[in-house]
């Protein structure tokens, strides 16, 4: 199986291709619940309104809403969508061993 630099194989390759909507739809759905929970509070109309805006702009740009789809950001982007919460180790269920390996080798001394 063709690698790159050993970390991942193109079958990763299109596993995370195969699974990232699913995982995104899961994050958004869990930020959706967050806002109707800010929304809900006790509170002043006009300030649950500009926190909510707040927290939108912040959590479009993260990885569990946007990513970029390009073979060379995969470690990266995994390794992203595990800082945020959008995916655990669990969700690399089928993802090479070498992958696996090196995301919770970098899990483990970075985050």
């Amino acid at each position: 199986m063709k690698t790159n630099d050993n970390r991942y194989t193109e079958q990763d390759w299109k596993l995370f291709k195969s699974r990232i909507a699913g995982w995104q739809e899961a994050y958004m759905d869990k930020l959706n619940k967050g806002y109707i929970e800010l929304l809900s509070e006790e509170g002043l109309a006009s300030e649950k309104f500009w926190e909510l805006e707040k927290k939108i702009r912040e959590d479009k740009k993260k990885p569990g809403v946007c990513v970029e789809m390009r073979r060379s950001a995969l470690i990266i982007n995994i390794l992203n969508l595990l800082h945020d919460g959008a995916i655990t180790m669990d969700d690399l269920e089928g993802f090479s061993d070498g992958l696996r390996d090196f995301v919770d080798w970098w899990a483990e001394h970075n985050f």
